[in-house]
């Protein structure tokens, strides 16, 4: 009985305790949620910012794709959100991700623009507690008026 009690003691409290890897000071994962207005699959001057869309921030173990991590967050009324994450996520692969819009008629998620990976550990030489995952977005149900003209300055042009 000492043995067990003594191996509990020595390996199996310490792989308890060091499981979920507290941080000191959380991480913060900061983004932006737009509307695509002009259905670019890009932002352009005709995109705005979605106050009040559904992101999450998703974490997989990154040997068997298992979610070991989820938390939501809103955007505000500039449509920027922030994330605090209070655990360190070294080995794993960790996304912001596009949840639901707040606006009907914008509400089609935008292929290659529904996720953005971030790197939520501090053991990477970042000093910064904030993480920026590149802009998500959606697109609108039909592109605005305006947006033939918008889209043209994108085309190449030849010599």
């Amino acid at each position: 009985m000492a043995k067990l009690l003594l191996f509990i003691a020595l390996f199996v409290v310490p792989c308890l305790v060091s499981a979920t890897r507290m941080v000191k000071d959380p991480l913060v994962v900061q983004g932006q949620v737009y509307c695509d207005h002009c259905r670019a699959g890009f932002e352009t001057p005709k995109t705005r910012n979605m106050a009040g869309a559904k992101v999450k921030v998703v974490c997989s173990n990154r040997k068997t794709g298992d979610v070991v991590y989820e938390k939501e967050g809103h955007t505000d009324s500039t449509g920027q959100y922030k994330i605090a994450v209070s655990e360190d996520h070294l080995d794993e692969i960790c996304d912001a991700v596009l949840v639901k819009s707040s606006q009907p008629e914008c509400a089609e998620m935008s292929p290659g623009r529904e996720r953005a990976r971030v790197v939520l550990t501090n053991f990477n030489g970042i000093s910064s507690n904030t993480r920026f995952a590149n802009a998500m977005g959606f697109m609108a149900n039909k592109a605005e008026a305006g947006c033939a003209e918008v889209m043209k300055v994108y085309q190449e042009e030849d010599d």
